[in-house]
């Protein structure tokens, strides 16, 4: 037996009853049988795809490329990925509640988060953390090569003390998102030597069940199509397109948004 379909039993009657209509009855016809049969989707969708809960506290830290002018912003949010990814979540998630905090300073290595992490991401007790770490401790290796450096081994240690420290001490989730790029050619120095943080990044979102944001390989991705718009102001800092680039690649991490 066929299925009984109200809504093509509405169509029938209103071409019938009025051929020259049939376009606009048919449209509102449809639309109301729908909204009658509760079938229609909602724009603003309670999970809208995430792949985790987004609500409450959300704590960016990092180097500069993080705090992009967070200082001479009243809210302190900057004007670069941070700020994107907060109004993006403002604006697709109306219903909640968002505190997003920015706590990248500029010049930040690794071994300085780990020195300030108690005090920017455990007293804050975020829902979620987001961490985004990488680019000067490789960058130092060049142009401070007179400094201590900071190598994979350590960079992985301090990194997994980080994690570790959070899981323990918080109920947040963690966020992990790869060091950008060292020059916007993919053969520069600076990305040949990130490759191995990268890999870091990747296996510490592996191991501590944390999403992993693949900016490095966007980034990759992005300089291989030859664009002729820049990503960054020196080949590090983002200029609007990198920090949308980054946003872009957050939210399709954390959420099924592409």
């Amino acid at each position: 037996m066929q299925e009984h379909d109200p809504v093509a039993e509405i169509e029938k009657v209103a071409f019938l009853d009025n051929r020259q209509a049939f376009g606009t009855m048919r449209f509102l016809c449809t639309v109301m049988m729908r909204l009658h049969l509760n079938l229609k989707p909602s724009f603003y969708d309670k999970e809208a795809g995430e792949k985790m809960k987004l609500e409450g506290r959300i704590v960016f830290i990092g180097d500069s490329i993080t705090e992009s002018g967070r200082w001479e912003d009243p809210e302190q949010i900057g004007d670069g990925y941070v700020r994107l990814i907060r109004d993006y979540l403002i604006t697709t998630y109306p219903h909640r509640s968002f505190d997003v905090v920015n706590r990248g300073i500029s010049g930040n290595r690794i071994p300085d988060l780990l020195a300030r992490w108690e005090r920017d991401v455990i007293d804050l007790q975020p829902d979620i953390v987001s961490i985004s770490i990488g680019i000067n401790d490789v960058w130092r290796q060049l142009d401070h090569p007179e400094k201590e450096q900071v190598y994979p081994d350590q960079f992985e240690q301090v990194y997994t003390q980080l994690a570790v420290q959070t899981k323990e001490k918080t109920k947040a989730q963690l966020i992990f998102m790869e060091p950008t790029i060292i020059g916007e050619d993919i053969r520069s120095e600076g990305n040949i030597k990130l490759k191995p943080y990268v890999e870091i990044v990747q296996k510490m979102a592996q191991r501590f069940q944390g999403i992993l944001v693949p900016t490095h390989q966007a980034f990759l991705a992005y300089l291989q199509a030859r664009s002729p718009y820049r990503l960054t102001t020196d080949g590090v800092h983002m200029n609007s397109i990198g920090n949308m680039l980054m946003a872009r690649t957050w939210i399709g991490a954390v959420t099924r948004v592409k």
